[in-house]
């Protein structure tokens, strides 16, 4: 996940072709976690997070992960972990990406 990211192409050229990554941009990354992203609705009103990772294997991945985009030479800014945050973003540009990783052995739709 960690070279997919570096590796998209998100951000204009000069002819207004979305053709640079992070990298060419000297861009910095934000990675925050948010384990409330992994709510499963589909039964009752109540968001449940049984199916999210426990802090003893979150926190290493999540750790894991930014070395990994670390050892590309780009900044990477974090929030901490399991903490309450305010985050606040300009989403500049027509372009909103998921980037999710089918988990092993999982069925497709």
């Amino acid at each position: 996940m960690a070279d997919k990211i570096v590796g998209l192409r998100l951000f204009a050229d000069n002819d207004g072709k979305i053709n640079h990554g992070i990298a060419e941009r000297a861009g910095t990354l934000l990675v925050v976690s948010q384990f409330t992203l992994y709510a499963d609705v589909n039964k009752g009103k109540r968001p449940s997070f049984v199916d999210a990772a426990r802090p003893e294997t979150a926190i290493p991945l999540y750790e894991q992960f930014l070395l990994l985009l670390r050892q590309h030479k780009i900044e990477v800014q974090t929030g901490e972990f399991g903490a309450m945050m305010d985050v606040e973003l300009v989403n500049d540009g027509p372009v909103t990406i998921w980037l999710e990783r089918e988990a092993p052995n999982a069925a497709s739709p």
